[in-house]
C-alpha cells in the first residue's frame, strides 16, 4: 500500500477551503426484516435469518414492515424534516455477491422525508447541518474476505457471504454540502455524527452501535482554493465506523486532497477506505463515470402515504430530544458548558439522571461517575455505562455515606468490590467489615491512644494550635484503617484536649 503525500493540516487550511457532505446509514431495531418475517437479531450463525423474500427467490413478494416506517418517520420528525404526503420505493439494480436479489429495495427520487436540519455545536458555536433527504431502504449482506492482509477483496484467498443482514431496514440520511467549517471541519463532522447518533437512540428506534455496523458513515470531502466559486471534486470514504474515525477520516483527505492540488494533480472522483490502524485512506473504485442503477419503481409495493393524523400521533409522541435534554441538566444540575460537555462526552448523562432519581444529589452522583468510576473504565478499556456497576448502586453507596456509614475511602473500596463482582454493595460492606467506626466507646479509646502515642502534638493543641488536630486525625483515621469518621473524630481530640 503506498503511503500517500500529506501537507500539513494548518497549511492545508490556508491555502483550500473544505466541503463536506455526510450520508450516514442507521439500521433500525425492529423485530424483524424490512419486506419479511425474518428475525433481525446480531450474531446469529451466518445465512440461519433468510427466507425467500430476502434471498430474492421466484415468486416471493415482499410485504412493507409498518414497525420500520413508523421508525423513519420518527427519525425525520426529530431531524424537523417534511414528511410528504406520497412516495414510493424503486429497485437498484446492480450486482454485487451480497445483495442476493440483484437489486436493492430502496427510495429513489420520492423519499419519505426531506429538507431537514441537525443544529450541532464546537467549541461554543453552533452549525446548522441541512438535511437533504431521509430515505428508507433495505441493508445488504455481508462479506467475508478470507486470507491476505488488509481484510478486503484484494489479495484474499476466498470470499463468504453472510445474507443475515441482508433485508434489515436501513435508514439512509443524506446532508447537504456542509460549507463555511473551516479548520473546524473535522470537529464538524464528528459533533454531526455524535449529535445524530444521540438523536436516533434516543428515539428508541436503533442501538446505533457503530461497532456493530447499526451505524456507518460515508464521509464526503472536497477542497477548493480560498476565494474561490467553483467546488472540488470530491471523494467518498465508505463505511466508516467510529465517531473518532469520522475526524480522522475528514482530516486526513484534506491533508491529502491538498497535497495532491498544491503539486499540481487533480483529485479522483472515487471510493476510499478508512484505516484505523494508520488514519488514512486508500482508494477503493472510481465514480468518475455515474453508474446505471436502472432505477424503476418497485412494482411488487404499493406506494406508500401516510396520514397526517398518523404523522401527528407519532410527532406528539416524540420524546425530549438531546438537545433540550441537555439543556434541562445543565440547568437543574448546575453545570458549567465546560462540565456539561465532560459529562456527554463521557457517555454519563443517562447514568448520572439514573442515579438522581434513586434520590441521590445530583453533584454526589456526577462525582461518583466522572471521577472513580469513569478513571475505573478508563483503565479497563470500557465504556463507562459497560462497567458492572448500575445506577441504583451507586445510589446505595451514597445514601450509605449520607446516613454516616461509609466515608469517601471506604465508599472506594465498595466500588472496587462491586466491579469486582462481590455483590451489592451491602454484601461488600458486611463481607469487607467497611463499615465507619460510629461507636463512640471504641473511637474514644482510639484517640486516647493516639494522644498518648503524640504528646508532642497534644500539647500544642492545648496550647491553642487547633490546626494541629489534624495530624491526630490522620493518626486515627490510619488505625481504624479509614473507617472513623473524620469529623466526629477531630470534635472529640480537641473535647479531650480542651481545646473545643
Amino acid at each position: 500500500m503506498t503511503t500517500p503525500t500529506l501537507m500539513d493540516y494548518d497549511e492545508a487550511l490556508a491555502k483550500y477551503e473544505p466541503v463536506l457532505g455526510i450520508e450516514t446509514h442507521i439500521e433500525l431495531g425492529t423485530a424483524s426484516k424490512m419486506f419479511c418475517g425474518c428475525p433481525t437479531e446480531f450474531g446469529a450463525e451466518p445465512n440461519t435469518q433468510v427466507c425467500p423474500v430476502c434471498l430474492g427467490l421466484p415468486g416471493a413478494l415482499p410485504v412493507t414492515n409498518r414497525a420500520a416506517i413508523e421508525g423513519i418517520i420518527k427519525i425525520g420528525l426529530a431531524l424537523n424534516c417534511e414528511i410528504v404526503e406520497w412516495c414510493r420505493f424503486a429497485r437498484k439494480n446492480y450486482f454485487y455477491p451480497d445483495m442476493p436479489k440483484n437489486f436493492q429495495i430502496s427510495q429513489y427520487d420520492e423519499p419519505l422525508c426531506v429538507d431537514g436540519h441537525l443544529d450541532v455545536e464546537v467549541d461554543g458555536e453552533t452549525y446548522r447541518i441541512e438535511i437533504e433527504r431521509v430515505h428508507m431502504e433495505e441493508d445488504t449482506g455481508k462479506s467475508l474476505h478470507v486470507g491476505g492482509t488488509t481484510g478486503r477483496i484484494h489479495g484474499a484467498e476466498y470470499s463468504l457471504v453472510d445474507y443475515n443482514r441482508a433485508g434489515i431496514p436501513l435508514v439512509e440520511i443524506v446532508t447537504k454540502p456542509i460549507v463555511a467549517t473551516g479548520d473546524r471541519a473535522p470537529l464538524v463532522a464528528r459533533a454531526f455524527a455524535t449529535e445524530l447518533r444521540e438523536l436516533v437512540r434516543s428515539l428508541g428506534v436503533s442501538d446505533v452501535r457503530m461497532e456493530q455496523g447499526s451505524m456507518r458513515c460515508d464521509v464526503n470531502v472536497s477542497l477548493m482554493p480560498r476565494g474561490a466559486s467553483e467546488w472540488g471534486t470530491r471523494t467518498e470514504t465508505k463505511n466508516v465506523n467510529s465517531l473518532r474515525s469520522v475526524e480522522r477520516a475528514v482530516r486526513s483527505e484534506i491533508e491529502r486532497q491538498a497535497a495532491v492540488l498544491d503539486g499540481g494533480g487533480r483529485i479522483v472522483q472515487e471510493t476510499r477506505h478508512f484505516h484505523e490502524d494508520t488514519g488514512r485512506t486508500t482508494s477503493g473504485r472510481s465514480k468518475e463515470e455515474a453508474q446505471d442503477y436502472r432505477y424503476f419503481p418497485e412494482p411488487d409495493l404499493v406506494p406508500m402515504a401516510p396520514s397526517r393524523d398518523w404523522v401527528a400521533e407519532l410527532r406528539a409522541s416524540l420524546p425530549e430530544l438531546p438537545a433540550a435534554r441537555r439543556r434541562r441538566i445543565q440547568a437543574e444540575w448546575n453545570l458549567s458548558d465546560l462540565e456539561l460537555r465532560d459529562v456527554v462526552n463521557a457517555g454519563a448523562v443517562d447514568l448520572i439522571e439514573a442515579t438522581v432519581a434513586q434520590g441521590t444529589d445530583a453533584g454526589a452522583a456526577r462525582k461518583w461517575w466522572m471521577n472513580e468510576l469513569s478513571r475505573r473504565a478508563t483503565e479497563q478499556g470500557v465504556e463507562l455505562a459497560d462497567l458492572p456497576i448500575t445506577p441504583e448502586q451507586v445510589a446505595r453507596v451514597q445514601a450509605m455515606i449520607t446516613a454516616g456509614e461509609l466515608n469517601d475511602k471506604l465508599a472506594r473500596k465498595v466500588f472496587e468490590g462491586v466491579l469486582a463482582g462481590e455483590g451489592t454493595p451491602d454484601e461488600v460492606v458486611a463481607k469487607r467489615g467497611l463499615k465507619v467506626v460510629s461507636d463512640e466507646g471504641e473511637l474514644s479509646a482510639v484517640i486516647d491512644e493516639v494522644i498518648a502515642g503524640n504528646a508532642d502534638v497534644a500539647d500544642k493543641i492545648r496550647a491553642g494550635k487547633v490546626a494541629a488536630a489534624g495530624a491526630l486525625v490522620g493518626a486515627v483515621m490510619k488505625a481504624t484503617r479509614g473507617q472513623a469518621d473524620a469529623g466526629r473524630a477531630r470534635e472529640l481530640i480537641l473535647e479531650k484536649l480542651g481545646a473545643s
